[in-house]
């Protein structure tokens, strides 16, 4: 696990280089001759990564309810330990029968 000070050097250096694109951007867009083609690149721009704001925006709202959810699986967990064994043997066979049909599939592109 990284430390809390690594934690913090990595968002710091994250945060400056969103920084730095947002100064790149803005550059760019003072480069733009037109004021329409500016308009129809930022509008471009944001169709192009609005799926990706909402998705992010989603999660970031469902976070709240991932800690309370997390909170009452973990006490459900220490009041039925065997409840957590099942599900877990089940996740392992899942996770294993995953695995045997994608070297299935590979192994038959391969001959194929």
């Amino acid at each position: 696990m990284s430390s809390k000070g690594e934690r913090e050097k990595r968002k710091a250096l994250l945060l400056s280089q969103i920084q730095q694109q947002r100064l790149d951007l803005s550059a760019s867009r003072r480069d733009t001759r037109l004021a329409g083609d500016h308009r129809r690149a930022r509008r471009d721009w944001l169709e192009t990564t609005g799926a990706y704001d909402r998705g992010w925006n989603t999660v970031l709202s469902l976070r709240s309810w991932a800690l309370v959810g997390s909170s009452v699986m973990a006490i459900w967990t220490i009041r039925h330990p065997n409840m957590l064994v099942r599900w877990a043997k089940r996740g392992l066979g899942i996770w294993s029968a995953w695995r045997l049909v994608k070297t299935t599939l590979r192994q038959q592109q391969l001959r194929g």
